[in-house]
């Protein structure tokens, strides 16, 4: 089981204090929680993109590059890169030349993203997002793995014969996972290409997300592919870890509240109401450390995931 650790660099105010850090304290803080990682042997750290809000993550191939800077092995992840609003041509030059500076410890988490703010702020709607994720994808894909590509498509200019630079260090491209959070044209894009998937499993009880990840390994066979090269990895929400159950819950109340109130929970229409609905039926991972890995056990059993993503943060929870 690989461990990974994320951030969408969160700088919303402390939901008991109102402190706020200045942007360069927290964008500090998200290499150093980086670096932290990789000494207590983490296998990757991640940053998601997000352009809305209260987030600081708009730019994740410029933080990743500098988190690459400070440390040596940790492998970096982008969690998720939202292909839907880019252009894949971009994407690939940004992308290979962090393989590069990085010495090929790059891989990219593709998504469609799901905000509608930061969709109006590149000029669209969510009515193509799909088809906008799916083509572009298609794209990016050759443009990491071939040169003199030719292609044309209906959500960008034609190309001929285009080679991006640099070249991705890792050959035959850098690995690509396609993020999954709410329908089956990811599990189905990711199955197509036989290709990893990582679920979100963040918003919804674990039966949605089993049942995504149960298309994703029924289509990757019906696709033509080994079933046993099918892998998923599952993030969790939130990591709230003490000595007493009691404790870890106070402690994470105050962010649960926030959360209820957040754009992300609205527009995802989270269902659970109470704590206890949350921590019960969601993937938050809150109490004693034997209830924690109690309940990493039974997402593995349901999921069958190789690899476990957890935040080594929670806005309104004191950073150890």
């Amino acid at each position: 089981m690989r461990l990974i650790s994320y951030t969408l660099v969160d700088n919303s105010p402390d939901p008991v204090t109102g402190v706020q850090l200045s942007p360069r304290d927290r964008l500090a803080h998200v290499v150093d929680q980086a670096r932290w990682a990789e000494q207590l042997g983490f296998d990757a750290y991640g940053v998601g993109e997000r352009h809305a809000q209260r987030f600081l993550s708009s730019s994740p191939p410029v933080l990743l590059s500098y988190v690459a800077a400070r440390t040596e092995r940790i492998r970096l992840l982008t969690t998720v890169t939202v292909l839907s609003l880019l252009d894949p041509v971009r994407v690939a030059e940004d992308y290979a030349t962090l393989d590069q500076l990085s010495g090929g410890r790059l891989e990219i988490i593709i998504g469609k993203g799901n905000d509608p703010e930061q969709n109006a702020l590149f000029g669209y709607d969510l009515d193509e997002q799909w088809e906008r994720n799916r083509e572009k994808y298609e794209l990016l894909r050759r443009l990491l793995r071939e040169e003199r590509v030719t292609w044309s498509g209906r959500f960008r200019p034609d190309l001929v014969e285009a080679t991006t630079q640099p070249r991705p260090l890792q050959q035959p491209g850098i690995p690509v996972w396609h993020g999954s959070a709410s329908s089956t044209e990811s599990t189905e894009l990711a199955a197509r290409f036989g290709e990893p998937l990582f679920s979100a499993n963040g918003f919804h009880p674990m039966r949605t997300y089993a049942a995504l990840i149960d298309h994703y390994r029924e289509r990757f066979a019906a696709h033509g592919h080994d079933p046993a090269d099918a892998v998923v990895g599952a993030g969790f929400i939130a990591l709230v870890v003490a000595p007493r159950s009691q404790d870890a819950r106070r402690a994470y109340e105050p962010a649960f509240r926030a959360f209820l109130d957040s754009p992300g929970a609205r527009h995802n229409r989270l269902p659970f109401r109470t704590l206890e609905e949350f921590l019960e039926q969601g993937s938050a991972l809150v109490g004693s450390p034997e209830e924690v890995l109690d309940k990493i056990g039974r997402y593995r059993e349901a999921f069958g995931h190789e690899l476990t993503g957890v935040p080594l943060e929670v806005p309104g929870c004191p950073s150890r």
